[in-house]
């Protein structure tokens, strides 16, 4: 009933909203015009349905008309089956004429599940209104419709595991699962294991004698002391600006074998980059020597899936086949940045088919791994190794609401909101990312796209740089999001930078972080400054980051 009612057309026009509980704040979506409102504008509309938490309880209130029997009957068997308690059912007039249904809930997820498994996701309802209910809208792509959108071979699994899929460079992702919210999902990650389907990425082979050579023009990588089954993270840079191109991590196969992985949403603009460099590279290498020799292939047979969290070294051990020679097989000879090929074991007594590229790498702060798998030999071992993982009690499912949460409590940044091809590495405090044999002018090593403009900045930052990228930490209330102006404390009206991105931290009780780029001298730890939210004046202070300390395991 509480579902039909929401489908009906009249009141879709009667503009009926759904509002969930933010920690201590409401989100809303209007289904007339998906105006999105903080709760102060929310009385004021007095068009809504609305669900917050007050202490241990959460409210149903109906202040369009009263709730009809129906629907709280419907509500009180959801809430029966999941067994809340303390049901209470009475009229208010907090937010004008309305009614409230309480129910007595400990946890954020009693929330998550009431509203998901009352109203089936109708047109209107977000329906955990923890961060990745505007992560929802911050990953759809304006420009994809549905039909056009790529699947990875997961899919099946996501759906099948009642995934939110969202658009999100040109693929259906799943944004969060219906069996645990986003905060759920963010806390198993830091305190057992995730598995992230990250099939979405770009990954390339760059091989032949001129591989290196190319790698050392386009980034500023210190490449030659890469050994061999070493990653280092990287970035592409435009030839006269230093610009980010994209972010990306490179890793040594061989002397003259390199496998990167760059992007979703930046694979046209990469692939375009990369082709045109090659050529030029080709144009100014004699092609009767070995050194303009270069082969480049997009591995889109491969799928590539991250296994992240402090419980994933231990899961992903106990499936290594036991045949693989003792070293190799043993992970805890693997450290961060390094990988290794090796099968896992199936639970029939096979293997995979092909080696797995295994890589001690991730987006997470975390412990964990990026497996790439080929599906040459079979097309379905993407989706067998995944099932493998998640045998495992300790790993569940994660998407994209919990990735990006994870990812800002680790200070790293999301291309094309933290970085773009405005920002230099220096700019953006990637800096270390250039090589130390790579920053004295005078060193043929030194001649890398954009090295005039880079090199400069980083011998005197004072001197050259407008603006860096800090991270804040911003009083409590509502949190700032991507585009919040950054002001003068004492004086909001001067602006002296710009939010990229911002929540409130799941690992830190809600505490509201955020980055962004702030003017040159104003970017020193403690520095005191104004966030304009909403357009009310928010105090900030810049913060070191990582908010949360990595666990990246160094042996």
């Amino acid at each position: 009933m509480a579902y039909s009612m929401f489908e009906s057309r009249k009141f879709f026009n009667r503009g009926i909203c759904f509002a969930a509980s933010n920690w201590q704040r409401w989100w809303a979506v209007d289904s007339t015009d998906s105006r999105s409102t903080w709760g102060s504008e929310l009385r004021r509309t007095r068009r809504s349905f609305a669900v917050k938490r007050r202490c241990n309880f959460i409210v149903w209130q109906s202040s369009l008309f009263a709730m009809k029997p129906a629907m709280r009957n419907s509500i009180l068997r959801r809430a029966n089956a999941l067994g809340l308690s303390s049901q209470t059912w009475k009229a208010s007039s907090s937010f004008g004429c309305g009614s409230q249904l309480r129910f007595h809930c400990a946890s954020q997820r009693g929330i998550h599940d009431i509203s998901a498994r009352t109203f089936a996701y109708p047109r209107s309802f977000i329906a955990n209104a923890d961060p990745s209910a505007r992560l929802g809208k911050r990953f759809a792509s304006s420009t994809a419709s549905k039909s056009a959108l790529n699947k990875t071979e997961l899919y099946d699994l996501h759906v099948e595991h009642k995934a939110k899929m969202v658009p999100f460079a040109g693929y259906s992702m799943p944004l969060q699962y219906a069996d645990q919210s986003h905060l759920e999902s963010h806390h198993w990650t830091r305190t057992h294991a995730s598995l992230f389907d990250v099939s979405h990425m770009v990954q390339h082979h760059l091989i032949g004698p001129g591989a290196r050579d190319l790698l050392m023009k386009i980034t500023p990588s210190s490449l030659d002391s890469l050994k061999d089954n070493h990653s280092t993270l990287s970035c592409f840079l435009e030839q006269e600006t230093g610009g980010i191109v994209d972010d990306t991590v490179i890793t040594r196969l061989g002397p003259e074998s390199f496998y990167f992985v760059t992007n979703a949403g930046r694979r046209k603009e990469d692939l375009e980059f990369l082709t045109n460099e090659i050529e030029a590279f080709r144009q100014t290498h004699d092609p009767s020597t070995r050194a303009s020799v270069i082969h480049w292939s997009i591995l889109d047979n491969r799928a590539l899936l991250a296994l992240q969290g402090p419980s994933s070294a231990a899961v992903l051990q106990s499936l290594v086949t036991q045949g693989e020679a003792s070293v190799e097989g043993d992970l805890t000879t693997l450290h961060f940045g390094q990988c290794r090929q090796l099968h896992l074991d199936f639970p029939d007594g096979s293997h995979t088919p092909a080696r797995l590229l295994i890589s001690r790498t991730g987006y997470t702060g975390e412990d964990g791994f990026e497996i790439s798998i080929p599906t040459d030999h079979d097309p379905h071992l993407p989706r067998r190794v995944a099932e493998l993982l998640l045998s495992n009690p300790e790993v569940r499912l994660a998407g994209l609401a919990a990735r990006d949460s994870l990812r800002l409590e680790a200070g790293m940044c999301l291309y094309g909101h933290d970085i773009t091809t405005k920002q230099t590495p220096p700019v953006a405090g990637l800096g270390w990312v250039v090589g130390k044999d790579r920053r004295d002018p005078s060193s043929p090593l030194s001649s890398f796209n954009g090295s005039s403009v880079i090199l400069p900045q980083l011998a005197s930052p004072a001197k050259t740089l407008k603006e860096r990228r800090v991270g804040l930490t911003i009083e409590a209330g509502a949190p700032a999001r991507e585009g919040s102006p950054i002001v003068d404390i004492n004086n909001p009206d001067t602006h002296i930078g710009i939010i990229t991105s911002g929540l409130p931290s799941p690992s830190l009780n809600g505490t509201n972080i955020a980055m962004g780029y702030i003017k040159q001298g104003l970017h020193k730890k403690g520095t005191e400054v104004g966030v304009l939210v909403r357009k009310k004046l928010r105090k900030a202070t810049v913060t070191p980051m990582p908010w949360v300390e990595t666990k990246f395991y160094r042996g």
